[in-house]
């Protein structure tokens, strides 16, 4: 037996999801993904969808974006990657490897060709993460 109108359920509950997303805090947001992955977002951030969610045994909300990352692969004519990176990107720990290899001369190819697979991973993570909405 119905107590109320399933549509004005589903339609409150949209509302109230649009509310919380127009209040989110943006600079919070941004600092938590500079923190994690090093990354800055662009102005193309867009809303997909919102509901509500179980999410480790408690009630919450799962908000998700689509988010524009720009990309750079440079490669040289054998088709070796020699970098990749996110731009608008703040890589630290590639900027800490890069003091540390200006210091230390003796780091070699195979150290670089660590370097570039560890930025790979990280880059590959962040886009999951992303994707996910950052679970």
């Amino acid at each position: 037996m119905k107590i109320t109108d399933s549509e004005k359920i589903r339609s409150s509950e949209k509302e109230f999801i649009d509310f919380i997303n127009a209040e989110l805090d943006w600079e919070a947001i941004e600092k938590m993904l500079l923190e994690k992955h090093h990354f800055m977002l662009q102005d193309d951030v867009d809303y997909k969808n919102g509901d509500l969610v179980v999410y480790k045994d408690k009630i919450a909300y799962q908000l998700d974006f689509d988010v524009k990352v720009s990309l750079s692969v440079i490669f040289d004519r054998d088709g070796e990657c020699l970098d990749i990176s996110a731009l608008g990107g703040v890589d630290v720990e590639q900027e800490k490897k890069v003091d540390q290899e200006n210091r230390d001369t003796d780091t070699g190819p195979e150290q670089s060709r660590e370097d570039l697979s560890s930025m790979t991973s990280n880059l590959a993570e962040m886009i999951s993460d992303i994707n996910s909405g950052g679970e």
